[in-house]
């Protein structure tokens, strides 16, 4: 089993309320068309999103840069995105984040997570807890789910079949 990296979701967010400078990666093994997106932004949008049937936020984007796939996963196309934050204000769950439009200045807080010492950096310059590396597959019943080959995301999913 290849190890990993564990980012507990809730625990970012909570040093994000908390004013703290989160460090952000990047995981792209191959090129990208759709703009440069964090990991935390992907395991959001897979993850934390309500998936609404009519998403307000796509109906509400005046560039047209965000858009459903056939899974129900909205994505945001960041060279169409004008950082209007409409999508922001209207979301009814929260789970667009102001801070996805901030672009990041200090370059310390920023890591490619397909270079090893940048992802050993990633780990140190986020708070205890947050980013942890794991030799485990992922596991639903701890909230554990797989984002991509070297990146397992914890999150309360909020699904409606478990009422």
């Amino acid at each position: 089993m290849a190890k990993r990296i564990l980012i507990d979701l809730s625990r970012y967010r909570s040093g994000i309320d908390n004013n703290q400078s989160p460090a952000e990666a990047v995981f792209y093994p191959e090129a990208n068309l759709n703009g440069l997106k964090t990991i935390r932004e992907l395991a959001v949008f897979q993850f934390t999103c309500r998936k609404c049937e009519d998403a307000p936020c796509i109906n509400v984007c005046p560039s047209e840069a965000l858009e459903k796939d056939l899974d129900g996963l909205i994505h945001r196309f960041t060279n169409l995105c004008i950082s209007c934050k409409s999508c922001v204000t209207i979301c009814p769950f929260g789970t667009m984040m102001t801070d996805f439009f901030i672009h990041k200045i200090n370059k310390d807080l920023y890591f490619d997570l397909t270079d090893d010492h940048e992802l050993n950096e990633f780990i140190k310059a986020c708070p205890a807890g947050v980013v942890t590396m794991v030799d485990m597959d992922e596991n639903p019943e701890e909230n554990i789910y797989k984002l991509n080959d070297r990146v397992l995301i914890k999150e309360n999913i909020w699904n409606t079949d478990k009422q």
